[in-house]
């Protein structure tokens, strides 16, 4: 097991990126880091980390803004309860907790939208603590070197793979340790096209030996994906006004703004949108309107599968108008609803 965390941090002296986060072990930043990079791959993150570290530098800055402001800054990234979730807890660390982030796995855990992966890696990177972390990257390289079966979404793979990574921690530098784990599984023991050949542990590793590599690690099967059809109302008054409200409830979008809009069974007509009730109650008669785009865009989700039509209704002036279309760009709104916005106005 030494040789293995040995060898892991020897390549990884050698081998790991440059990256902002890595030059601080404020856990403010860590911390931030960690949530913008679940879901998220480190190219796409970057630029929105250094975004929200310069306009949030402190855990108090980030508290003050509002969460539609939060939310806004976050557009893009997707998966927005982290958002949500991360201007909760930084509301609770700043009243609460005077600035002062929780040094032990066992306190930083009860924190919101902080998960055992997340709490292990400020815990270990900023206080020093041997907690070890399982992402994606871990249970790639674990499954493989190991040659294990187990699936990974399993309640019992969760287990195995934790209590695995924990015995090989190095305790003496837990922080470099976890880094260079997830470094080595981004970076050399990838999904597809993993570096097997120029590989430090290819005289050891039980996939390449048995050539499973591209087998493992195991999943159980997917959760079915479920298809939606929307209809995205997109109106426009005579005096440039529209009408864009704020997605309640629970949902992911939950706290960001949309058109009205009408989902259906099936892909709708122009004559089928139009008879619909929702259509009647919301569009007064004198109006004209057109789809937007010919072919259904299709925004996937982790378990869904919008498929989209977006139409233009030009109308009177109605009192439910109550936007200016110029005022659009600074409400938080799903990048499905942004790269409608984009492509709007470079056809406009």
């Amino acid at each position: 097991m030494m040789r293995f965390s040995n060898t892991l941090i020897q390549w990884y002296l050698q081998n790991n990126r440059e990256l902002p986060w890595r030059k601080t072990k404020n856990p403010y930043f860590i911390w931030l880091s960690e949530i913008m990079l679940q879901q998220t791959r480190v190219a796409q993150g970057m630029s929105y980390y250094l975004k929200f570290i310069e306009v949030f530098p402190t855990v108090f800055d980030l508290a003050k803004a509002t969460e539609s402001t939060v939310l806004k800054m976050w557009q893009g990234l997707g998966y927005y309860s982290r958002a949500r979730n991360l201007h909760f807890t930084a509301n609770q660390i700043a009243s609460e907790l005077n600035g002062e982030f929780p040094s032990t796995y066992k306190e930083i855990i009860k924190l919101k939208g902080i998960g055992d992966y997340t709490a292990s890696a400020i815990s270990s990177i900023c206080f020093h603590k041997p907690t070890a972390v399982v992402d994606g990257n871990v249970y790639r390289v674990l499954s493989r070197y190991f040659g294990i079966q187990t699936p990974i979404n399993s309640a019992t793979g969760i287990k195995e793979f934790k209590a695995l990574a924990q015995t090989l921690i190095d305790t003496k530098q837990p922080g470099t340790y976890n880094q260079a784990i997830m470094d080595f599984g981004a970076l050399h023991c990838k999904p597809q096209n993993p570096l097997c050949e120029s590989c430090v542990f290819n005289d050891s590793c039980i996939a390449f030996q048995k050539k499973t590599v591209k087998t493992l690690p195991v999943k159980d099967k997917k959760i079915k994906v479920r298809k939606r059809y929307f209809n995205y109302l997109v109106i426009i008054s005579k005096d440039k006004k529209t009408i864009l409200s704020e997605r309640k409830g629970k949902g992911i979008w939950q706290g960001l703004f949309e058109f009205p809009f009408i989902e259906a069974e099936k892909k709708l007509s122009l004559e089928e949108l139009i008879t619909s009730t929702k259509f009647i109650d919301l569009i007064p008669t004198e109006s004209t309107i057109s789809l937007f785009n010919n072919k259904e865009i299709i925004h996937k989700l982790s378990h869904q599968h919008l498929y989209t039509q977006f139409w233009i209704i030009h109308t009177e002036n109605s009192s439910k108008t109550t936007i200016q279309w110029e005022e659009l760009e600074t409400y938080p709104v799903p990048i499905l609803i942004a790269n409608f916005l984009d492509n709007f106005q470079t056809k406009k």
